[in-house]
């Protein structure tokens, strides 16, 4: 399953990095991921006028986009848009951080799920 990052770099500027998670099949209930451990969820509801200066992510965390869309920009200018069913892993907690807005003024409902500190993706 494919999902974007975003990170600090050395630069201590963010960027994105394609990651790809791995899954494994099983028995007759589809192709599932090792279990990534976290202390909880977090639900998000933004209206769109959202719009975000640089900030830091405040947490290493999951972005599961539900509804509505949003575009992230990183410290080289790069930017990207997600959208519903899209996921964003956010590891950008040091550094200059990322920007992140709402796309055509639409409102936005996304999970945040915190993933513990000693948690590594491929």
């Amino acid at each position: 399953m494919k999902v974007v990052r975003v990170f600090t770099g050395e630069d201590s500027q963010s960027h994105f990095e394609d990651i790809e998670i791995p899954l494994a099949q099983s028995s007759g209930i589809g192709s599932l991921s090792r279990l990534y451990k976290g202390p909880g969820v977090i639900f998000r509801q933004v209206d769109g006028t959202y719009d975000l200066d640089f900030h830091n992510a405040p947490r290493r965390q999951l972005v599961v986009n539900l509804q509505g869309s949003v575009e992230i920009e990183v410290g080289s200018g790069e930017r990207r848009q997600l959208h519903s069913g899209d996921i964003l892993v956010a590891e950008d907690t040091t550094g200059q951080g990322h920007k992140s807005r709402a796309i055509d003024g639409q409102n936005r409902d996304c999970l945040f799920i915190p993933i513990d500190d000693h948690e590594k993706f491929p």
